[in-house]
């Protein structure tokens, strides 16, 4: 029947004669390859119209997965191994005892055969894409099912394989383990992961993915705990830290390629009560773009930012939590001011991204390398516009407002849940109001909401009764969701986008900050003045169809001082700004 295959695409319409005669052609030149893959790598059908063919011609059935829900009993009956070695999945066990799987190589049979004899059970196959059946494998069975199917049911006598518990290096080093950490890594990176969590319990071990802001657990087979020890060994290697030692924290770095591009990874470890907690940060190299014009700021927005690292002297500060993309906004900042003409310093912990044209300094603890230390060595070096990752305490604030007052240009994070926040930070630090009130020219506060999904977004009634009491439109009558797709693995969003809050200390704001007023004092005014606070910009991007009322209320609160003019809905932006 393979010879027939061309013939049978063409009869329905899949191919045309031509090009029925061309995979034909193609399958004399190359008599060892089957004319299926011929036939699919040429890509003039796909692999759903080809199974959907095969399916009809053979008296099975197709299914894309999307809509099927595995039964439990038919998930326990297979073997991990299987599933994993021949990419069937199962689906069901039907009243007769026969079992039902997932398969997209309708000419497999020997394979089906084995099936049979593994579980007792006849086997009935329904066709299906690989990558769903790919999907469905790794959220049924777990990350690293099969590496770790072939450690526990080797070829020793005992069908476990030949690794010492005692011997860290050597199970780290053993080729199942690294090939294990390699599979966990690499999904991540493939799932759009911004951080993976690796976290020891009294019950095993549990991983955990953050996609576009939120932790997500992944599915996992329940013998990875016994390699525990040896998954955090092997990350240890990688980011040449001390093996050994198991009683501190350790911090390291990764450098590793997939699917061609280039990844760092950040790695935290700490030890906990019932093993090693491992957190590594990803940063994906190839998928960061540092354009102001692209991290989803309002044009209003983007102009006056704009002329505030166009200034020739002060301090600008970006404020938010960990992740809500401070380094992005910072990075494009530098990245549109930098030129042949401007000499750009960076003291940041740790160096996240390396910038053609800037100076960067990575701060080394160990040696007495902090911010403070750092930024006082870099106004030495003649710079015009210098970057400290974080302005943590008195010495450091102290050095950027004198850098401020000597004819630099100081960008610098706070962690402040607010832009008028800041101001009562650098007070609360130490640092005079009057030196705050003369050098500080903006403050960004941001956070990230998840963009809904292009692909299912779909218009629902909302009504006023079920929005919060400070949604701007109650009488709105619709608003945008994501159902869940494939593409969104079926959260209803994708991507992110940057919600932000600028504040420039008017001439009615600056006797504020000098007579020690409170943040929400500050806040009243800056709105008045005309900021646009975090809620607010928030619910501008709901109105457009960006994000939903449920992921604004997630990441801001509402403001608790008299509300600014409504917004209005305006095109959104066109790009994501993930840190």
């Amino acid at each position: 029947m393979l010879d027939q295959i061309p013939e049978i695409l063409r009869a329905k319409g899949f191919l045309t004669e031509e090009q029925s005669q061309a995979i034909r052609d193609k399958a004399v030149q190359d008599p060892d390859k089957r004319i299926d893959r011929i036939l699919l790598e040429s890509g003039l059908v796909s692999e759903e119209n080809y199974l959907q063919a095969m399916a009809e011609e053979m008296g099975f059935g197709f299914t894309d997965l999307s809509d099927r829900q595995p039964d439990e009993e038919a998930i326990r009956l297979t073997p991990t191994k299987f599933v994993f070695k021949n990419k069937v999945f199962p689906l069901a066990v039907e009243g007769n005892g026969t079992l039902v799987v997932a398969t997209s190589e309708p000419f497999e049979i020997l394979s089906l055969d084995e099936l049979e004899t593994l579980t007792g059970h006849s086997v009935e196959p329904i066709f299906a894409p690989e990558k769903e059946i790919t999907k469905q494998i790794k959220s049924y069975f777990g990350v690293g099912g099969e590496t770790l199917g072939d450690m526990v049911g080797g070829d020793s006598p005992d069908g476990n394989v030949d690794l010492n518990p005692d011997d860290d290096e050597a199970m780290a080093e053993s080729a199942s383990v690294i090939r294990l950490v390699n599979e966990i890594l690499t999904e991540a990176v493939r799932e759009r992961t911004s951080d993976i969590h690796i976290e020891p319990g009294e019950d095993g071990l549990q991983i955990r993915y953050r996609v576009d802001g939120v932790l997500q657990l992944q599915a996992l087979p329940p013998e990875i705990f016994r390699f525990q020890s040896a998954i955090a060994s092997r990350i240890k290697i990688m980011s040449k830290l001390n093996i050994a030692e198991k009683r501190k924290p350790q911090d390291g770095r990764i450098k590793m390629r997939v699917d061609g591009r280039d990844i760092d990874l950040r790695v935290s470890i700490i030890p906990m009560l019932y093993g090693e907690g491992i957190v590594l940060r990803v940063l994906d190299k190839g998928k960061m773009v540092y354009d102001l014009r692209k991290i989803g700021m309002d044009q209003d927005i983007y102009d006056d930012f704009a002329k505030l690292i166009a200034l020739p002297h002060g301090i600008l500060l970006v404020t938010g939590p960990t992740g809500s993309g401070k380094s992005t906004t910072l990075y494009s900042a530098l990245n549109e001011i930098k030129g042949e003409d401007t000499k750009i310093i960076t003291v940041e912990d740790p160096v996240e991204y390396q910038m053609a044209g800037i100076s960067q300094i990575q701060v080394n603890h160990k040696v007495g390398l902090d911010f403070s230390a750092g930024l006082r060595a870099i106004l030495r070096h003649d710079p015009d516009v210098v970057l400290v990752g974080e302005i943590r305490d008195f010495e450091t604030g102290q050095i950027a407002i004198q850098a401020a007052m000597t004819g630099h240009l100081v960008f610098s994070t706070l962690h402040t849940n607010d832009a008028p926040s800041a101001f009562s930070r650098l007070v609360d630090m130490g640092i005079e109001p009057y030196l705050v009130a003369s050098t500080v020219v903006g403050v960004m506060a941001q956070r990230l909401v998840r963009r809904i999904c292009s692909n299912c977004k779909a218009e629902v009634a909302v009504h006023p009764m079920d929005l919060p009491s400070d949604f701007p439109q109650p009488d709105v009558g619709f608003l945008w969701k994501g159902s869940g797709c494939e593409k969104c693995r079926s959260t209803g969003y994708s991507g992110r986008v940057g919600i932000y809050e600028l504040l420039r200390p008017t001439p009615a704001i600056q006797p504020l900050i000098l007579n020690r007023a409170t943040s929400s004092e500050i806040k009243i005014q800056a709105i008045a003045d005309g900021m646009q606070t975090l809620r607010t910009y928030a619910w501008k991007r709901v109105l457009e169809g960006v994000t939903t009322v449920e992921e604004v209320m997630r990441v801001s609160k509402e403001d608790e001082v008299a509300a600014p003019s409504k917004p209005s809905a305006t095109p959104a932006a066109s790009s994501a700004a993930d840190d």
